[in-house]
């Protein structure tokens, strides 16, 4: 997705985004590697205006997903969104060729850069939607997950197993004997 920076005036310029996952290699890459499957476009809209001496971008992402829940194992479906605001300067990167250690303030976290003419949004897009994708994703908070010793989804009702507190950390040490 690439906006034209001549559009780009003091006046908002705001585009509609509705495009196909395909669209987004990164994207692609995590529904390719199993972290998920996305089941419909990645939709929003994304402002663009001219301050002083750079472009600032506003927008919004969302997109429907399936994910397989860490604890019970069952696939869900949610949605996935994200709201962002990236700062555009002129210039290429690796252009500062100084190597003095430099603080960043909060706006340079935020701060792309671009050359040419255009502005292509489609990495900062995809990498709104997959910093939003959970590392361990759960269908609820309240989900109780699987039994350890024979595997049934403890959201659908208790098993027959025999439970007995356990404390993990010490179970290596618990057929230790000291001899004296």
């Amino acid at each position: 997705m690439k906006i034209s920076v001549d559009h780009i005036q003091e006046k908002a310029l705001t585009i509609q985004i509705d495009e196909p996952v395909d669209s987004f290699p990164v994207l692609s890459g995590m529904q390719a590697d199993g972290t998920c499957l996305f089941i419909g476009p990645v939709r929003g809209q994304v402002s663009a205006v001219r301050e002083y001496d750079h472009l600032r971008v506003e927008g919004n992402v969302d997109v429907a997903v399936s994910l397989t829940c860490s604890r019970c194992i069952a696939p869900y479906e949610t949605h996935i969104g994200s709201n962002f605001t990236i700062f555009f300067r002129k210039g290429s990167m690796g252009q500062e060729t100084d190597e003095e250690e430099t603080e960043l303030n909060d706006q340079d976290l935020v701060s792309a850069t671009y050359s040419g003419d255009e502005i292509d949004l489609t990495h900062e897009i995809e990498e709104q939607v997959a910093m939003e994708v959970p590392f361990k994703p759960l269908c609820s908070e309240s989900c109780k997950g699987l039994c350890p010793t024979c595997g049934k989804d403890l959201n659908q009702g208790e098993c027959t197993c025999k439970r007995d507190s356990v404390n993990f950390k010490f179970s290596a040490l618990k057929d230790f004997k000291v001899s004296r």
